[in-house]
């Protein structure tokens, strides 16, 4: 099993950028896919991005494509997302998730993921 503590958000202008955390306790999260997923109100909670368990392979919304970054510290259990050039569309509460999946494959699907963080709120303002 893992826990799944995330942080870095916050609130930030419009063309600005945050980089979030999520520390993982338990099993080492490379037993695991990682992913940030996200939710705004009134609307499902959405794939942002995913890293495989090896680092091997990424996967990133249409959306998050050339804007955000995923990546780890393997020495600290921690997965990050890079998030720049923010749009106000951005606003939501962002989710780490781990999938325990023993392929190298990244699942968009919230079905696919074990476990959850409690989310951290990210707002973009205009």
């Amino acid at each position: 099993q893992v826990q799944l503590v995330e942080s870095g958000g916050g609130l930030v202008q419009a063309g600005g950028s945050l980089r979030l955390s999520c520390a993982a306790s338990g099993r080492t999260f490379n037993s695991y896919t990682m992913a940030w997923f996200r939710q705004a109100p009134g609307k499902d909670r959405e794939f942002v991005a995913g890293l495989s368990r090896s680092g091997g392979t990424t996967a990133y919304a249409g959306f998050a494509r050339g804007r955000f970054t995923i990546s780890s510290d393997s020495a600290k259990n921690t997965v990050f997302l890079q998030m720049d050039s923010l749009k106000p569309e951005d606003t939501a509460v962002y989710y780490c998730a781990a999938d325990r999946t023993l392929s190298d494959y990244v699942a968009r699907l919230i079905r696919n993921y074990d476990y959850w963080g409690q989310g951290t709120q990210v707002t973009v303002s205009s």
